[in-house]
Parts: structure tokens; sequence; C-alpha cells
């Protein structure tokens, strides 16, 4: 199975659809309650569930997820109200199944919906066909999802410009190579930004606040350290970014830590800050690769929408 450890839980959405085409007698028997296998409806909606819930069972790789939420409608359609179900003259009749979910959690539901509106035509199939021998099932399909890389979209900003400074003595004296910037840089650039700058310069308080002071006149949208975040003697990254911000964006850190701690106890060591700078976003990451990888994961692409907010955008 896809290894999904590495995403954060968000709301996802998802509406499937599929059609089952019958007889325009059929319609009157289910409408006059006349069925030889009783109550049509109640039962596919149940059908529909059992065969959501048990999607991880039927698809190998499919993720098992929290169902939060799910409804089954069920709408009579014809030519003349829904013609793009009609595409053969034959059919006069059909039965719409809507399924409709939400979940909050690191993968979609597209594959539960879609599920249970075939479980659902199914179900129908099985309990009309004492009464139609034109039974047929159609139009399956995914009307709508949200969620995760659905809505990265909104958020990815081509024109946000970057910077990275790397606060490290080892580093800067050429003694150790550095990982967690260039990181941070192959991160940025996947979601299209522009990294304009990116320089190493030792642990000094004086030294970090010249180059990020530097980028800010400069209007670099967003400035991202590595680095200087521990408890040692040497790490003051935090607090000479926190000397220069003019508002906290503590949200923004308690995302990164709260992904991180999912992962490894190790997080709650780590300190960090955000904030802004003028028009600039500035925001510490640790010194390791792998703890920059999942802060970035935690707060991008959505992290983009603060250069809105800074200019007076609103939310």
């Amino acid at each position: 199975m896809r290894d999904i450890s590495h995403k954060i839980n968000t709301l996802r959405t998802a509406l499937a659809q599929a059609v089952i085409y019958i007889t325009e007698s059929t319609a009157v028997k289910i409408q006059r309650d006349e069925l030889p296998k009783g109550n049509l409806f109640d039962v596919a909606r149940a059908a529909a569930f059992l065969g959501a819930k048990a999607t991880p069972q039927l698809l190998p790789h499919c993720h098992p997820v929290n169902i939060d939420a799910m409804q089954v409608d069920f709408e009579y359609i014809y030519p003349s109200s829904h013609p793009v179900f009609f595409t053969d003259p034959q059919l006069r009749t059909g039965i719409l199944i809507t399924v409709s979910a939400k979940s909050i959690g690191r993968t979609g539901i597209e594959m539960e919906t879609l599920t249970a509106a075939s479980i659902a035509a199914l179900e129908l199939y099985d309990m009309l066909k004492p009464v139609d021998n034109q039974l047929e099932i159609g139009h399956i399909s995914l009307a709508n999802k949200t969620g995760g890389k659905s809505d990265h979209n909104r958020f990815l900003a081509p024109l946000a410009t970057c910077a990275i400074l790397v606060c490290s003595d080892a580093t800067s004296r050429g003694e150790r190579q550095d990982n967690s910037g260039l990181k941070i840089k192959e991160m940025l650039q996947e979601t299209g930004a522009q990294v304009l700058d990116y320089q190493i310069v030792p642990d000094e308080k004086s030294l970090i606040q010249q180059a990020v002071k530097t980028w800010a006149e400069q209007d670099v949208h967003f400035i991202f350290t590595t680095g200087g975040t521990g408890l040692g003697p040497r790490d003051v990254t935090v607090e000479a970014i926190s000397e220069l911000l003019d508002k906290t964006a503590n949200g923004i850190v308690e995302a990164m830590r709260g992904h991180g701690q999912q992962r490894t106890p190790l997080a709650m060591m780590s300190r960090a800050v955000a904030g802004t700078i003028g028009h600039s976003l500035a925001i510490t990451l640790p010194g390791s690769t792998n703890g920059v990888k999942e802060c970035l994961e935690a707060i991008l692409p959505a992290l983009f929408h603060a250069r809105k907010m800074m200019m007076g955008g609103g939310h």
C-alpha cells in the first residue's frame, strides 16, 4: 500500500453517482409499492453503507478511512430532465443514485463513495430483476472531490518569492554539507515558488538578523531559516528572528509541531517561531533534513495564502 504517513489530516469530501435504467412500468410498480422483494430504497441505502465500509476489504490498495458522514439519495430521471444520462434513445426512465460523504483523514473518500453508489445500483438491480428484464447500470462516476491535493492548486503561488538561510557553525566553516536548506529549496520549487536567494551563516544572531532584514527590505515574500532551533548554547535562530517580528503567527508553529509530534516525540524539543517582518513572512525550521520535510509537509502550500492576508486581502 502506498505510504501516506507524511500527509496531514484534512477534511475530504466526495460525490459519486450511478444510474440504473428501468422500464416505465417498473417505475410505476415501485411507486405503487408492488415489488415482490418489498421496500426498495431503504434496503439499497443500507447496502450502500455496507459497501462503503467494506471498501478496504474489496480493493487491496485502498487505505481504511473514517467515514464521518454519508448520504445516499435516489431520484427518478428522464430524458427530458437529465439528457446527459440518456445517450441511448431506447432508455426511457432511470433512477439516479447520488452518494455524498465526508472524512477527516490523510487520504480521500472517493473510493468509498464510488463503491457505495455501485453497491446501491447492484442492490436495486437484484430487487428489480423479478419484474424487469431490461435493467441496465451505467454512468458510475465521481462527480466531485475536495481535500488534500484537490485543494492544493488554490494555494499554489508560482509568483511567490522565497529565500533560505542555513544557520550552522559547522556548515559555514565547510565541515558539514548542508542538506536541510537544499530540501527546503526542493520542496518550495515543487510548489512552483521561486527561490531567489540561499545563504549559509554561522550561529551568530547579528549575521542571521542582517540577512533576514535585507530580504525583508527587498520584499521577499517568504523567508525560511533552518538550524539553530534546539536547546544548545549556540542555538540562537529563534531569538534572532523573534526580535525582528512585527506580528507572530503561532498557528504555523502549532501546525508544524503537531505534525512532527505524531511522528517522533523529539519534535517537542525543537523551538520555532513564525511571523511577519514588514510584508515578508519568516519561518524558522529545524536543522535536520527530516525535520524540515515534516514541517513543510504540514504548512505547504497553504502557507502561501499568508501573502494575500499580509497585503490586506483577508482570509
